[in-house]
């Protein structure tokens, strides 16, 4: 299975299965685990830092995976013929975001933030972004 979105048959011309996308496999492909991944990895190490290192480099992380999502996600669901998959570019690095703040992550340190937003947040992002399908074709 690719990472690319597919939502039309002739997008799927190519493709080992040959079908669209379901509503669970436009989740899996919409979150960027990979990305997550290595956050989770990072802010891990960074956790054994002192409070005013923590804050610093947590941001700095956090916006140095923000600007490499969307390059990331652009590479992997690039097919030759076709359209970069904006939609899904976006999608996926709005999750990104998502994700970090339900981790507490850099956020964490701000006055305002509480785990329950991130929390509700998350739920509701997950339940809402696999209903969108791209027209990118």
């Amino acid at each position: 299975m690719g990472r690319r979105v597919i939502t039309s048959q002739m997008q799927s011309a190519g493709q080992p299965s040959g079908t669209v996308d379901t509503y669970t496999d436009k989740l899996i492909k919409y979150i960027p685990a990979d990305i997550v991944a290595g956050w989770t990895a990072v802010s891990g190490l960074i956790a054994g830092r002192d409070a005013d290192q923590q804050g610093t480099l947590l941001w700095v992380v956090f916006l140095v995976a923000l600007v490499i999502t969307p390059l990331w996600i652009s590479r992997v669901t690039g097919r030759s013929g076709m359209k970069p998959a904006t939609t899904q570019i976006v999608i996926s690095t709005v999750a990104f975001v998502v994700w970090v703040f339900a981790l507490g992550g850099p956020f964490a340190g701000l006055s305002w933030y509480d785990p329950v937003y991130g929390s509700l947040l998350l739920i509701g992002f997950t339940f809402i972004v696999p209903i969108i399908n791209p027209n990118e074709a």
